[in-house]
C-alpha cells in the first residue's frame, strides 16, 4: 500500500492535456489530484465544469468529482502529496522559432521544495531532446531519490477520451525500476505500453507532429497547384484515394495550425541545426496559405472596397481552441486588403470582437471559411466563398 495521500498530481491539470488525463485515471481507480495555477479553472473543475471543450468529457468529469476520485487546486503543497508526480506544461518557440529548452527544468525546479523522496516524477510535455536529461540533473543536484521518466502525450483535441485509452503509450527511462513505475502507472489506462530510451521517445513524439505537418503542407501545395490551374483539389484527391491504400492518408487542404504541430516541428529544426529541409519548407506553405487565399481572392474581387467575413475562428473544426490559428493571420491580412473585417465562431468565447454568423451573413461581400464547423455546412451562402476546406463542396477556384 503506497504511503501517499494521492496517486498522481498533474502539474499544469487544467489545460486541454492534463485535464483529459486526470480525469482518464479518476475514471480507472486513480486518487487524482490537478495542479494549477489558472484559479478560474480550479474552481470551474471542481464545480464540475470543464473550462473548455472537449467531447465525452463533461460526464465523466461531474461523476468523478462527485466520487471524491479527483479534485483541482493551486495548493503547492498537494504536489509532495502524489506518489505520480506528471508534469503537463506548454513548451512553445519564440518569436524566431527557438525552443525553450529550460521552460520544463524551470517548472520542475519551481516546484522542487514540495517533492519528496520516492516519488515518480513524469515528463508528459512535448520536449526538446536533452530536456530529459537535464532533469534528471537537476534532480541529482537537488539530492532527491527520484524516478524520472518521459512518456509523451499525442493525444488530438476533441479526441482526447477515446485516444487516452486506444492508444499505444510510449514510455522511457533510464533504469528497470524506472520502467517498472511508468507501466504500472500508464497501464492502469492503456493495454498498450511501448518502451524507449529517453532521447527516442523525445524524438518520437517530435517525429509524429513534424510527419502531420509535413502532409498537411503536401496536401495544401497540391491544392495550390490544383487551384494555379482552375481545378478541383478535392475532387482530385477524392478520385485518388477511392480504394487506394497506398494514398489513403492523404489530406484534405486545410490551416495545419494549432499548438503543437508548427511549433514543434520547429523545435525538431532546431535540434538538427537548423538543418530540416522538410519542416521549413512545410512552414512556408502552411504559414503562407491565409496570403495565397487573399491574393487570388483579391485579384479576382477586388476586396478594397468589400466587407469580408471570416467563417470559423478556432484552430480546427469542432473546436473552440483559439491558440495560433491561422484565422487570425488571415484576419490580419484581409484588414489590409479589404474596407471591414467580420468574423465569427460559435464555440469560441476567448474573443469578445466576435459577431454573429447572422451578421456576418448579412453583411459580408465575400466569405473565407477559417474553421470548418459542421454547421456551416448546412449553410447556403449568395456571396462568394474562399473555402479552402470544401465545406460548401464547391471547390475554391478564385
Amino acid at each position: 500500500m503506497s504511503d501517499f495521500e494521492t496517486d498522481l498530481v498533474i502539474v499544469g491539470g487544467c489545460g486541454h492535456v492534463g485535464l483529459p488525463l486526470g480525469i482518464v485515471f479518476a475514471d480507472r481507480g486513480a486518487r487524482v489530484v490537478l495542479y494549477d495555477v489558472n484559479k478560474a479553472a480550479v474552481d470551474l473543475v471542481n464545480d464540475g465544469e470543464m473550462p473548455f471543450d472537449e467531447p465525452d468529457a463533461p460526464d465523466v468529469l461531474r461523476r468523478v468529482v462527485a466520487s471524491g476520485a479527483l479534485r483541482a487546486t493551486s495548493d503547492r503543497s498537494e504536489i509532495g502529496r502524489a506518489e505520480h508526480v506528471v508534469v503537463v506544461i506548454g513548451t512553445p518557440v519564440d518569436e524566431h522559432l527557438n525552443p525553450d529548452l529550460f521552460a520544463v527544468p524551470a517548472a520542475v525546479e519551481a516546484f522542487a521544495d514540495q517533492l519528496v523522496d520516492g516519488q515518480h516524477l513524469v515528463l508528459r510535455s512535448t520536449i526538446y531532446p536533452g530536456v530529459t536529461a537535464l532533469v534528471e540533473q537537476l534532480v541529482a543536484r537537488l539530492g532527491l531519490d527520484l524516478d524520472v521518466t518521459f512518456c509523451p502525450e499525442r493525444i488530438a483535441e476533441g479526441k482526447a477520451m477515446v485516444e487516452l485509452g486506444a492508444l499505444p503509450q510510449l514510455v522511457s527511462a533510464r533504469t528497470e525500476r524506472s520502467f517498472g513505475r511508468a507501466e504500472a502507472l500508464f497501464g492502469r489506462i492503456a493495454d498498450d505500453l511501448v518502451r524507449l530510451a529517453p532521447e527516442e521517445a523525445e524524438l518520437a513524439k517530435l517525429f509524429t507532429n513534424s510527419y502531420r505537418y509535413i502532409k498537411f503542407a503536401i496536401a495544401n501545395q497540391f491544392f495550390m497547384v490544383a487551384n494555379e490551374h482552375g481545378l478541383d483539389y478535392e475532387h482530385i484527391r477524392n478520385a485518388l484515394t477511392h480504394n487506394y491504400p497506398r494514398a489513403a492518408d492523404l489530406p484534405g487542404a486545410g490551416f495545419a495550425a494549432g499548438p503543437c504541430l508548427f511549433k514543434d516541428t520547429m523545435q525538431l529544426a532546431a535540434f538538427n541545426n537548423n538543418n530540416f529541409t522538410l519542416g521549413h519548407s512545410s512552414m512556408l506553405v502552411n504559414e503562407g496559405l491565409p496570403l495565397y487565399l487573399v491574393s487570388r481572392a483579391d485579384d479576382r474581387y477586388d476586396l478594397s472596397d468589400k466587407v469580408v467575413g471570416i467563417l470559423g475562428m478556432a484552430f480546427k473544426g469542432e473546436s473552440d481552441d483559439a491558440r495560433s490559428s491561422l484565422s487570425y493571420k488571415l484576419k490580419r491580412i484581409l484588414r489590409f486588403r479589404s474596407r471591414e473585417v467580420l468574423c465569427t465562431d460559435p464555440y469560441v468565447t476567448t474573443d469578445d470582437q466576435l459577431v454573429s454568423l447572422e451578421e456576418v451573413l448579412d453583411r459580408a461581400d465575400v466569405l473565407f471559411v477559417g474553421a470548418p464547423h459542421d454547421r456551416y455546412r448546412r449553410l447556403a451562402p449568395t456571396q462568394p466563398t474562399v473555402d479552402v476546406w470544401n465545406v460548401f463542396g464547391n471547390g475554391i477556384t478564385t
